[in-house]
């Protein structure tokens, strides 16, 4: 055995977490390497399976390396470190503590916060994660992007999106993510009601399963939002579709995986002025203020009564679709030579 996978977190709800794992740590993802992914088919299973059989695993074969793309390794595989690699999506866990409920503080945050101090080795999703991530670990861990590939995940297209009518009143506006407090899906319900207020008959679809907090009651009572809920992927292709932008409104992101998703479909991406939708966008992004509704409904406004803004839009997602698949491939490269060398030093060594 050379590389075990910690799959145990995709018993549930396939989100953008689990869609990471897919895609950049199965055993099709890392040829010609030796991967064995661990399941577990319900949250019992999971707990076990993380506390127990991994931390068996690793110590039966003393040349395995175990890769942690979803929970924190728990704290069982503590003594095990310097053979486990977390893949860190984002570090909201310790910068946005007072967002957490109880358990994801017990179980989450103090296993995390552990692994950040004093594990030697991480791949990360972006360079602002990377960023983040320097704040708390050793001044001599290894840090390496290993950023995921813009999939056409909902096999949503924006072709015809071009003749559809510039000039609307009627707007549909799509957001994707759980729904908790770090996602400020409240900001974009207010933006909404600012465009209804400058004229629009705009409403919100927001996809994307029930979280902690009370964003959820919240929404629930704004007549101008409806919440999918956890959506199987032909309903997310269905409101993708029928959208005409694409709204996000989080206080931060690790990534931002639909961004990226939205642009498949040639929608207009709508999103904070923040360091890591630079960085997924660059200059095809449209920044807003979440803070300020009516500001924020102003420059989705003036991007809608430009003409020619649904061809541009699908121009300059394409592009940028293209710019970051080519990243995204670098970094699979350089992650697979790493392994490689990683699985060549244990065998020498033990």
């Amino acid at each position: 055995m050379s590389i075990i996978v910690d799959c145990t977190h995709l018993s549930g709800a396939i989100t953008g977490i689990e869609r990471v794992t897919l895609d950049l740590f199965s055993p099709e993802a890392l040829e010609p390497l030796d991967v064995v992914p661990i399941f577990a088919p319900n949250v019992a299973k999971m707990i076990i399976r993380q506390n127990l059989t991994l931390p068996k695993m690793i110590t039966r074969d003393q040349r395995s390396i175990l890769i942690c793309p979803g929970f924190p390794p728990a704290l069982p595989l503590f003594p095990f470190r310097s053979r486990i690699i977390p893949y860190i999506h984002d570090t909201f866990l310790l910068s946005r503590w007072t967002d957490l409920n109880l358990r994801a503080k017990a179980y989450m945050a103090l296993p995390f916060k552990l692994a950040m101090n004093t594990y030697p080795q991480f791949f990360v999703n972006s360079e602002t994660t990377s960023a983040a991530l320097r704040r708390y670990c050793k001044a001599n861990a290894e840090i390496m992007l290993y950023r995921p590939k813009a999939a056409n995940t909902f096999e949503v297209v924006s072709r015809g999106r071009k003749d559809r009518n510039e000039k609307l009143k009627t707007l549909r506006l799509f957001s994707m993510g759980t729904i908790e407090p770090r996602k400020n899906f409240q900001a974009a319900a207010n933006i909404v009601a600012a465009l209804r207020e400058a004229g629009f008959d705009a409403t919100l679809e927001i996809a994307g399963r029930r979280g902690w907090g009370d964003d959820w009651a919240y929404l629930q009572s704004a007549a101008h939002v409806d919440l999918l809920g956890y959506a199987a992927a032909p309903d997310v292709k269905t409101a993708f579709e029928r959208a005409d932008i694409f709204l996000c409104t989080s206080h931060d992101e690790g990534l931002g995986l639909p961004l990226l998703e939205a642009q498949h479909a040639g929608l207009p991406v709508f999103v904070p002025d923040r360091p890591i939708f630079h960085e997924v966008l660059g200059d095809t992004g449209i920044y807003i203020d979440p803070a300020d509704p009516k500001k924020s409904a102003g420059v989705i406004a003036d991007h809608l009564g430009q003409p020619g803004w649904r061809q541009r839009s699908i121009a300059q997602a394409e592009q940028n679709l293209a710019r970051w698949n080519a990243i995204a491939q670098l970094d699979s490269s350089r992650v697979t030579k790493f392994l490689a060398r990683l699985i060549a030093y244990q065998h020498q060594h033990r």
